[in-house]
């Protein structure tokens, strides 16, 4: 997840929109990385993971705005990031976690990318 994580950084720094097979890879990336190692993952990564997420979900509910051709993809792939987060939260709150606690460690996150 640490490498998705630094490509994630990259993106942000972007100028320009990564193109939609690129954007579905990672996607694909993501959503496996999770599938194979979640219930491995420390505070830490899950942190990340559910800032990975909240990313991808943004830039797909936009995308699906904008393209007709390929909305019904992109709500998809919004959905299962959405999917994701609302796991990674319900984790991180049954572990002791409060969702002030969530949304300070989200924007501490941001501030550093």
């Amino acid at each position: 997840m640490e490498q998705l994580f630094e490509k994630m950084k990259e993106y942000l720094h972007m100028e320009t929109e990564i193109p939609l097979d690129e954007f579905s890879e990672y996607h694909k990336k993501v959503i496996q990385t999770l599938t194979d190692s979640f219930e491995d993952m420390d505070e830490d990564m899950r942190l990340k993971s559910r800032y990975i997420c909240s990313i991808v979900q943004a830039n797909a509910d936009s995308r699906a705005k904008r393209s007709k051709k390929n909305g019904k993809l992109y709500k998809k792939i919004s959905a299962k990031a959405g999917f994701w987060m609302d796991a990674i939260n319900f984790r991180m709150i049954k572990d002791g976690m409060t969702q002030a606690d969530i949304d300070k460690k989200m924007e501490e996150i941001n501030e550093v990318m």
